[in-house]
């Protein structure tokens, strides 16, 4: 159906419920009890996930504890790099059911499962398999004389430890990856906790390493759970050495908090609301067209989509028209259909939200040009525009999470890039000009850690990704993702009274 209808929505359900178990210390358990997890697009239960408890999740840190302090796993790169490509080999072997899970459990439509929801996102195991073991983890500093004697120093890279990594709902397998493989690759074990809304998508990962791989027991940790006392011991537990979370703003300060107890080492990839400049030599047919179908990508559920689309005071009214008309042609509704661009949100509880935020806006003065509405059954939302958004307000300043674009007019390029930093966040960001290098001096002086010009794609597992300001800390994907995960240590030796550097990986 278009982004106007309202008729109800369909999609198939499978005849069976999935179930699926957490990995701990390389055996699949169950637990005492499971939580639902739903079909967004229908909001009917798709299947179900245990219920960690906290004595589990105690299992998994040890177990991940032990097997970094007692195998081979951090000092055997080429075991490392076998097993990753062993992973990358079962999750192509199992894309299609990986696929199907995706679709019903995530809402993600069966066109983006084939980009960032899947297929993509697969591509991170092969590339840090073929990284590794061409990546040095030595550096030589060279010789130096002090009192008579020569001094050899260098530098060896060596894992972090024990690894709790937390994920968001949005991108399940995108996330999941961009954190373990690299965890792996750099020698870390790690405990997994899946996101309460598209638990199964990750316990899948956990079946798939158990089952098609060598990866030893305890290395991988792979836990589902709703109670808040899990995420808490997996941040505060004293035998986890580092903390990488994708999720909100607000939970990141939290984490960060906890974590500083005991100064753990901590990776967070949190909000945005990324901008989306046009400047006045644009080509506005063009450009319309890539805001409206940007902000309807996975129903506006990405933390980097450009959710703020910048105009020219002059020519606002004509480009609201035009982003108008495109989003009429964003098709939503079963996402399995592969004619269908927008899926629904992940839960009633998200569309409220996102309801809230735009009723609100509408109250505050900003126009509501089309959408604002709900679409039932299951989680849809309208395609939403904005116009006449004040840059200061909370619809312009808070992340929304769904498809709700807001156009905010400015006066020249000054103007466009004082609003554009007008932000505690600093993810993401676009801009559009006929001059290259006009677009491209606005752009380094947007203060973001990624950023598109003239439609360029910078997601790719060899481009770090991640944010400045309170959109988080750390990079990940590419060599810097792996070096998250790694520590220096310098060593010196008397010459000729040690070779122990000797070999060193």
């Amino acid at each position: 159906m278009s982004s106007q209808d309202t008729d109800s929505v369909g999609t198939s359900a499978p005849t069976t419920a999935v179930t699926k178990r957490l990995l701990i210390d390389g055996q699949l358990v169950e637990a005492e009890q499971t939580f639902a997890s739903l079909n967004p697009a229908t909001g009917e239960v798709y299947g179900h996930a245990p219920d960690a408890t906290l004595e589990q999740t105690e299992a998994a840190i040890a177990a991940a504890r032990r097997a970094f302090d007692t195998t081979t796993w951090s000092t055997d790169a080429a075991l490392r790099a076998r097993c990753l490509d062993q992973l990358h080999r079962a999750l192509l072997d199992n894309v299609e059911d990986l696929r199907e899970l995706t679709i019903a459990e995530v809402g993600a439509t069966r066109r983006l499962t084939h980009g960032n929801q899947l297929d993509l996102p697969i591509e991170i195991a092969r590339y840090y398999a073929d990284l590794l073991p061409g990546y040095s983890l030595t550096e030589e500093l060279g010789e130096i004389e002090l009192r008579g004697e020569r001094h050899r120093r260098w530098i060896e890279k060596e894992a972090a430890g024990v690894v709790s990594a937390i994920v968001a709902y949005n991108y399940p397998h995108q996330l999941a990856l961009a954190k373990l493989m690299p965890a792996l690759a750099a020698g870390c074990t790690v405990v997994l906790k899946a996101a309460p809304d598209t638990p199964l998508a990750t316990l899948a990962l956990g079946e798939l390493i158990a089952e098609h791989t060598d990866i030893p027991p305890g290395v991988v940790n792979v836990v589902s759970a709703t109670d808040i006392a899990i995420g808490k011991l997996m941040t505060t537990h004293p035998d986890v050495d580092l903390i990488t979370f994708t999720g909100s703003t607000v939970v990141g300060r939290q984490i960060m908090a906890a974590a500083s107890e005991s100064l753990k080492r901590v990776f967070l990839e949190l909000g945005g609301k990324s901008a989306m400049v046009l400047l006045d030599d644009a080509d506005f047919a063009t450009t319309a067209v890539f805001a409206a179908f940007t902000i309807c990508t996975h129903a506006g559920q990405g933390c980097a989509l450009t959710s703020r689309l910048l105009v020219p005071r002059a020519r606002h009214d004509e480009i609201v028209e035009l982003v108008a008309t495109n989003l009429g042609w964003v098709s939503s509704g079963d996402p399995s259909d592969p004619k269908t661009y927008m899926g629904p949100l992940i839960s009633e509880r998200q569309r409220e939200k996102v309801h809230g935020l735009v009723e609100r806006a509408v109250a505050a003065g900003a126009t509501l040009v089309t959408g604002g509405a709900k679409v039932d059954p299951g989680f849809f939302y309208a395609p939403t525009l904005l116009a006449g958004v004040d840059p200061d307000s909370e619809i312009a300043q808070e992340e929304v999470f769904g498809p709700v674009l807001v156009v905010i007019p400015y006066d020249d390029d000054d103007d466009a890039v004082r609003i554009a930093n007008n932000s505690i966040y600093g993810l993401s960001g676009a801009v559009f000009s006929a001059d290259a290098d006009r677009a491209l001096a606005v752009a380094r002086r947007i203060r973001s850690g990624t950023f598109s010009i003239n439609g360029g794609n910078y997601f790719s597992p060899d481009a770090p990704f991640g944010g400045f300001k309170q959109s988080g800390i750390g990079r990940e994907s590419g060599v810097a993702g792996l070096e998250e995960f790694l520590e220096s240590k310098t060593y010196a030796a008397v010459v000729g009274l040690s070779d122990a550097s000797e070999g060193a990986q």
